[in-house]
């Protein structure tokens, strides 16, 4: 078998680093000799993260435009002619069978480049709405992996193809661990668990509308996990005094917590959703609105138009939460409903997918 060489390029925020680390893990189960690349940006979070996952990368000069007129939108061309010969160099030196972009700013010039030398190149678009890198890379590469219908729009039709999102295989079996996630958090069988979840980092609104309605929550019979982010933990870990209540900075046994959970509060982020519907749990989207093309928002009203989650706008939180929040947990018809419908919108096999279109464009 030939030894395969692969290039992946995507980051910014962990919604394009994990979807590549997903895709390099599942090539690299298929071609155990292959060799693996990542290209991201040279201050963001990847050079962190690809790294722990075993994999070299190597980091260009490149950022976004930002929305006002900063030092760093004067330097984008020349951070972008910058990027576009460094990319050019590794592709001449690493001289890749396939490169796959996940999105962000550095798989720009990588897959730009790549195109230019007749590399065979394919993108995967996480969300409902497309990134402005993956609509300028779109005419140029083979292949566009997506995870929401209606893609054409932004895409030519001919080179889609839907998938889903990469997400972590080890919830698919979390239906068996409820047993095992109420211990590991130690909580009580008799109560409802609220899992309450910003990604990562944290989000602020989500925050400080939990701490605000903590009484509240308490009083409808619900126990709770809360997900704080570590930006926020500082701020709200005194609640870890308070019966019944749980602030994390991070969680990693995120099956567990979703095995626990009978309702989940969370942003609305391409992974985030993805991974909601393999969990099957009644689900509270809270988009963040200050997201490029406000996409958060456009994946959550994707789910909500199937009847599948509940939608509430951080601008309306404060006067729709309690009753939205009082009338789910008081409905055991609905929390059912909510819970199969988003799991029908489940793509479990994405990975092995992408994987399957990477194969496809290596015979070519």
């Amino acid at each position: 078998m030939k030894n395969y060489k692969f290039i992946l390029s995507g980051g910014g925020t962990g919604g394009h680093i994990y979807p590549a680390i997903a895709i390099a893990d599942a090539l690299k189960a298929k071609y155990p000799q292959a060799e693996f690349l990542f290209v991201g940006s040279q201050d963001r979070m990847e050079m962190e993260k690809v790294p722990k996952a075993g994999y070299e990368i190597k980091g260009l000069w490149i950022a976004g435009i930002q929305r006002k007129l900063t030092w760093s939108n004067l330097m984008f061309p020349f951070k972008l002619i910058s990027s576009l010969f460094k990319s050019a160099g590794i592709i001449r030196r690493f001289k890749p069978d396939a490169v796959i972009g996940t999105g962000g700013f550095a798989s720009g010039p990588l897959l730009e480049m790549a195109t230019r030398y007749n590399v065979p190149a394919l993108i995967q678009e996480q969300n409902s709405f497309a990134g402005i890198t993956n609509k300028l890379l779109a005419k140029k590469v083979q292949k566009i992996c997506v995870a929401y219908d209606g893609m054409q729009q932004f895409f030519p039709q001919e080179k889609i193809v839907k998938t889903g999102n990469p997400v972590r295989q080890d919830l698919l079996a979390i239906e068996t661990m409820r047993e095992q996630g109420i211990e590991k958090f130690g909580l009580k069988k008799d109560k409802k668990t609220l899992l309450i979840l910003g990604g990562s980092l944290g989000a602020r609104a989500i925050n400080k509308l939990i701490d605000s309605e903590l009484q509240f929550i308490l009083d409808q019979e619900v126990q709770i996990i809360w997900q704080s982010g570590q930006l926020y933990y500082e701020e709200y870990k005194k609640h870890n005094v308070v019966e019944d209540v749980q602030v994390l900075p991070y969680i990693d046994t995120m099956n567990l917590a979703y095995a626990a959970a009978d309702i989940i509060i969370s942003r609305a982020g391409a992974g985030s959703v993805s991974e909601l519907a393999l969990v099957g749990k009644p689900v509270i989207f809270i988009p963040s609105p200050n997201v490029a093309e406000d996409h958060q928002t456009k994946n959550a009203e994707a789910i909500v138009s199937k009847d599948a989650a509940i939608l509430l706008k951080e601008k309306d939180v404060k006067a729709d939460f309690e009753p939205v929040f009082k009338a789910l947990v008081h409905d055991e018809a609905k929390q059912q409903l909510l819970g199969e419908n988003i799991k029908k919108i489940a793509l479990p096999q994405a990975t092995q997918h992408i994987v399957n279109e990477v194969e496809k464009l290596l015979k070519q």
